[in-house]
């Protein structure tokens, strides 16, 4: 049986709302159909109508059930907060692992933010969390599905 490639080009409409945070766009690269769940793939950036009305504002801290994932910053820059690791700033050019199920935070990010996110699997569950700096907020939990989010 001949092995099927992916190719992804950029397109018009490519980018879509609906993902795990509002305030970005996702644009889905073929991965997760191409390996049936099993690698997502996807760039993100800012939410262009939101960017320029100047939110650059982060998420909440929160946790995913996952095995992998890691962000590729391509333009821009966003700034993560990790427990056990304090805030980190990614530019362009900037790679980060980030271990399974570690609590972490979106702080802020440049309104011209686009980075890539690799997932394994492409679809999990994203919890709220505390970092250990931050608590008393409580949690809450929310299923993902299998359309992109984000930290």
């Amino acid at each position: 049986m001949p092995k099927k490639v992916v190719v992804s080009h950029l397109t018009k409409n490519a980018f879509k709302g609906g993902g795990l945070r509002g305030f970005f766009e996702y644009r889905d690269l073929g991965i997760a159909k191409a390996t049936k769940g099993r690698v997502g793939a996807h760039v993100i950036r800012a939410e262009p109508k939101l960017a320029k009305a100047g939110h650059t504002k982060g998420s909440g801290a929160h946790t995913h059930a996952l095995a992998f994932q890691m962000v590729y910053v391509l333009k821009g820059w966003v700034r993560f907060e990790y427990e056990g690791h304090g805030a980190v700033k990614l530019k362009a050019g900037s790679c980060v692992y980030q271990p399974p199920g570690i609590r972490h935070r979106e702080i802020a990010h440049s309104a011209d933010i686009e980075m890539i996110e690799i997932t394994l699997p492409a679809a999990f569950d994203t919890e709220a969390a505390e970092l250990p700096s931050r608590a008393g907020t409580g949690a809450t939990r929310s299923r993902r599905a299998s359309a992109p989010r984000r930290r």
